[in-house]
């Protein structure tokens, strides 16, 4: 009887499975003598449910040799072998018959062991949770790879103190009696430099030293610490996308770049995403970009490149190698120069800061370090600190940034090239170089005309007519090429992109607030501008003003329109809103009771808020009075971190020119008005300060200030908390929603101490931003801040203080500011009594006019 198809096939699997069957381990113990290697021939070690696999895959530095790694279904590594030591195509993962887990190289050489070897190992087997155990015959396990991790730690994998994860020349570690996280750079042949330690929650240090702290990565997405002396585990960060399910990895890496990372991946996906970072300015991490390197950015990209041409790359491939001078020091003696790096700042940690810090100007700061042998930089900070920081180590890492309020000098032979400007070119060194010069670029330039006509003629043929590739593309092809300059859109495009101004983000007094997608899938948020009456000419100049203000802690502006009555702002989106859907609900979310915002990041906001102030006031070519601090326009990334919106559409403020203010002028918020906008008196920075300094009690309470209720005794919040404060009741004052978190009481001291200084109603008492920001970190020491005065009697003293005495100012208001702070402002000319007692009445109505007025919208997005 011939065996049917069905029978022939039937066999033929069997026939196959029996061939296949050696090459599969999926879930099985591997016995003693069990080997991988590089190549198609050798089986992988996989969990039961093959979501983890053990084999060799290529470097990632050299695709002819192989690394031997535990990965994620998808191919994304969690542990190697021998922290990632390579092997050639004759390497082998051995389990030796003496129970000893070997990575052999091809010539025989051992590269790595478990040090198991004659401790009763019978067999290896890799988990379901990542972790490859090598167990002895009753099941107990003798070695595990999550006990000596590389550079990742995974969910369920508990990271001790003690334990190290290393990438390159970084080492992550907890530190064991603070439970801080802590980032090294440690390079061979130099002093190890700690450039982040940072504890996310640290009351419970204030009382206790912790036993044995350990860092675990949870499923859910939140990083946490736990500890024998701690009731609960305690949250070190939440990952953007934190509490989301799904069949994905959670895991936190130390990336080769130095900086620490939560990232996610989806089961067979193969990619990672980024959802929190320790180190959130890339150039802060030491050793970036080598020794002699510079750090900046391009767009949001950090970039390396050398201090001057007197500077060449170690490795023209790779930017990140570091610098090395064209000609060293001791070829040149007595003939240095110290070039100047403006905005530059060489990156200074422990031990350095203690034994080469001076307080000396930046000409001291220059000529020390130049005639000192063995200093090769200097940075002295233009930040009122004085401080001046020599460098004599062997390995200098420096940070480049507009926003830097530092200066610095390298130590060069004699002439000093500094780098040419960004739109400079370069020239021909010959008259055949610039012939070939200008033959390469005509060719360009008509291959590019080419080019152009041909997608003009295409254009013209397929997209002319079309709504998303109509005339907007030109501007769009700006937005995503253009060297930051603002893009001039359209009313009608932006008619368009925001399907005919239809989801309304927020409203304000200068208008309202729509979102809107451009036709490159770009979310902005769209600002349609109302009553304003400056010309033409007068608007663009203020929106080149507004474009040319970068900051990390500043909202974008993208773009404009100015056709005829139609004023608009294009500005970058905000993901999270505004801060004040998070302190009382407000916006669009106001049913979602759970976007309350934990002290940790309520802190970071605060300091955030008051950089990007500071920036506005005292780093920007022209100074920049805000006019309308409140938390509506401050908004949240996608991070949380704080950006400040709406700055520069009030008038830009000349430092020198005290001008008055009318009740019509008024275009701040009721709450967070200084006191000076109702007494007709000049508005400064100094009344953004106030309008900080309210918001800060906010951040810390959120109640808002102008609140009364029976739970006050009937008085304005921020009275009653002052009152609280005097009495050493903060704790009433911390917003209740942050009852059972841990908090940093000390944090929550100093926080409430700034606000209290930064609302005195007169100028002179309140701190600078700039100030604030030192406060807030903990650099400048507080004292105790007077009790601030009512808005009455803050009209009383100034109309004293204006006929031409000091004298009426109280007694009772500290001068602590006075010198260390900020000068008292220029002294009002002194007007004759009738003028006293008109400037009086004047000022009782408009306290009266300006009290009746309604609050405006609590709207969450760009409100003015």
């Amino acid at each position: 009887m011939r065996p049917s198809w069905g029978d022939l096939a039937v066999v033929w699997c069997c026939f196959l499975l029996l061939l296949l069957l050696p090459f599969l381990s999926h879930g099985k113990d591997m016995p003693l003598g069990s080997t991988l290697t590089p190549g198609g021939n050798s089986a992988a070690w996989a969990s039961p449910n093959s979501t983890f696999s053990l084999a060799f895959a290529p470097s990632p530095t050299s695709p002819s040799l192989f690394v031997a790694a535990v990965t994620y279904a998808g191919g994304i590594s969690i542990w190697s072998a021998g922290a990632g030591a390579p092997v050639d195509s004759g390497g082998s993962l051995l389990l030796s018959s003496t129970g000893d887990l070997q990575l052999v190289n091809g010539s025989g050489a051992v590269l790595w062991s478990s040090g198991t070897a004659g401790r009763g190992v019978s067999a290896a087997a890799l988990q379901e949770s990542g972790s490859l155990v090598l167990k002895n015959s009753t099941g107990g396990a003798v070695w595990q790879s999550f006990d000596h991790p590389t550079d990742t730690v995974v969910m369920s994998q508990n990271f001790a103190s003690g334990m190290n994860l290393t990438s390159g020349s970084y080492v992550f570690a907890v530190d064991r009696a603070t439970g801080n996280l802590t980032l090294k750079w440690a390079n061979a042949g130099s002093a190890t430099v700690t450039y982040f330690n940072k504890g996310y929650n640290s009351t419970f240090t204030a009382n206790r030293t912790l036993s044995s702290p350990t860092l675990t990565m949870q499923t859910n997405g939140i990083v946490s610490l736990t500890d024998g002396t701690l009731n609960a585990p305690v949250v070190v960060a939440y990952s953007s996308n934190y509490g989301e399910s799904g069949d994905m990895l959670r895991f936190v890496r130390l990336d080769s770049d130095g900086n620490f990372r939560a990232y996610s991946a989806g089961r067979g996906s193969g990619t990672a995403t980024e959802q929190w970072s320790a180190v959130a300015d890339q150039c802060e991490v030491f050793g970036y970009c080598g020794n002699m390197g510079v750090c900046g950015y391009n767009g949001t990209s950090p970039v390396c490149g050398c201090p001057s041409r007197n500077f060449q790359l170690n490795d023209a491939s790779n930017p990140r190698s570091g610098c090395r001078r064209k000609v060293e020091l001791q070829n040149c003696p007595g003939n240095s120069t110290m070039l100047q790096l403006d905005n530059t700042q060489f990156l200074t940690y422990t031990p350095e800061i203690t034994t080469e810090q001076f307080f000396v100007g930046i000409t001291a700061c220059r000529l020390n370090c130049l005639s000192g042998s063995s200093c090769v930089a200097s940075t002295a900070l233009s930040d009122g600190s004085g401080l001046c920081f020599l460098k004599v180590s062997n390995f200098v890492s420096a940070y480049q940034s507009a926003s830097l309020p530092s200066t610095s000098f390298v130590k060069v032979c004699f002439p000093g090239d500094p780098n040419p400007p960004v739109s400079a070119g370069s020239t021909s060194s010959s008259r055949s170089s610039g012939l070939r010069g200008w033959v390469v670029a005509l060719v360009v330039l008509g291959v590019v005309s080419g080019l152009v006509l041909a997608e003009w003629a295409l254009w013209w043929v397929f997209c002319r007519n079309s709504p998303k590739y109509g005339p907007a593309s030109a501007q769009y092809a700006l937005l995503e090429y253009a060297s930051g300059a603002p893009v001039q859109f359209s009313y009608r495009e932006l008619q368009r992109s925001t399907k005919g101004f239809k989801e309304k983000l927020g409203a304000g007094g200068f208008g309202a607030v729509y979102r809107g997608v451009l036709a490159n899938r770009t979310v902005v948020a769209v600002k349609q501008l109302e009553g304003i009456e400056q010309g033409e000419k007068q608007f663009r100049m203020e929106v080149a003003t507004i474009s040319s203000t970068h900051h990390l802690n500043l909202v974008r502006l993208i773009g404009f329109c100015s056709e005829g009555r139609h004023r608009l702002l294009v500005y970058e989106f905000m993901k999270n809103g505004s801060l004040d859907s998070f302190l009382f609900g407000a916006g669009s979310n106001s049913n979602d009771s759970g976007k309350a915002m934990s002290w940790a990041t309520r802190f970071a906001v605060a300091v955030g808020t008051a950089r990007g102030i500071t920036y506005l006031h005292e780093e920007c070519r022209d100074t920049i009075v805000h006019c309308d601090i409140k938390p509506e326009n401050i908004l949240l990334d996608e991070q949380h971190n704080a950006k400040v919106s709406d700055f520069g559409l009030a008038k830009l403020i000349n430092p020198k020119d005290h001008r008055h203010r009318t009740l019509t002028s008024v275009r701040g918020t009721r709450g967070y008005l200084a006191p000076e906008w109702l007494a007709n008196l000049p508005i400064t920075v100094k009344s953004d300060v106030y309008s900080y300094g309210m918001v800060l009690l906010e951040t810390v309470s959120g109640h808002r200030n102008f609140d009364i209720s029976e739970e006050t005794n009937r008085k304005k919040f921020s009275v009653w908390a002052y009152d609280e404060y005097e009495k050493g009741n903060i704790l009433p004052i911390v917003d209740r929603r942050l009852a059972g978190e841990e908090v940093d009481m000390a944090q929550v001291e100093r926080a409430l101490q700034v606000s209290f200084w930064c609302i005195q109603e007169q100028p002179s008492q309140r701190p600078s931003m700039g100030k604030v920001v030192q406060m807030l970190e903990g650099i400048m020491e507080l004292e105790r801040p007077p009790p601030p005065k009512s808005s009455d009697s803050f009209m009383t003293v100034t109309t004293a203080t204006t006929g031409g005495s000091a004298s009426g100012v109280s007694s009772s208001v500290a001068s602590t500011f006075a010198s260390s702070v900020a000068a008292p402002p220029a002294p009002v000319p002194s007007p004759n009594v009738e003028q006293e007692m008109s400037v009086g009445r004047s000022a009782s109505a408009r306290t009266r006019e300006i009290a009746s007025l309604p609050l405006r919208s609590s709207e969450p997005y760009m409100t003015m």
